[in-house]
């Protein structure tokens, strides 16, 4: 018997098999076990208990005062940040790859985001800021509110058209 059909010859197949990136899994798949495998380590106990502890470590940090300090006001905000993307840009990256494929489906979510992003930014050119005016922004009159909304809008502009030349290009290379 060959060592090419034992139980050992087959795990070390396996092993140069991952070990060398031939897995046979995208990149997108890898994510989507490691987001499953976390779902269902979620619900044994101590491990839900070990990820509320980190939880609290990370996001719940006070001072001596009793104040929660501002590191984990901004980590808190990085990881709504990144979820917010992930959840909305991801989810429709997610759908198109299924149906249209990944480079389609990666240039028409990069034009969609960025379109909406001009669309967003340009509105709050327009109209905001409304109402009262934060304290930390006191002394700032009404255009230099507005500069890092304009630099969002043509930015935004820029890679927008980007994505639509290379959905152009990509639509007359398949022809």
């Amino acid at each position: 018997m060959s060592l090419e059909r034992t139980p050992r010859g087959i795990f070390v197949r396996l092993v140069r098999r991952v070990r060398d990136g031939e897995s046979g899994m995208s990149t997108l798949e890898k994510v989507g076990l490691a987001a499953v495998i976390i779902s269902i380590l979620s619900f044994i106990a101590p491990v839900r208990g070990l990820m509320g502890d980190t939880y609290d470590a990370v996001f719940k940090q006070r001072d001596a005062e009793g104040e929660i300090t501002a590191f984990s006001i901004a980590v808190r905000g990085i990881l709504i940040t990144l979820t917010a993307l992930i959840s909305f840009v991801g989810t429709g990256f997610l759908l198109l790859y299924t149906n249209v494929g990944k480079r389609l489906a990666f240039l028409i979510t990069g034009a969609a985001t960025f379109g909406w992003l001009v669309v967003g930014s340009m509105l709050f050119v327009v109209y905001a800021p409304r109402g009262i005016r934060p304290t930390s922004l006191e002394g700032l009159n009404a255009f230099q509110m507005r500069i890092p909304a304009i630099a969002l809008t043509v930015g935004s502009a820029i890679l927008f058209v980007m994505f639509i030349l290379a959905l152009d290009r990509y639509e007359r290379d398949t022809e």
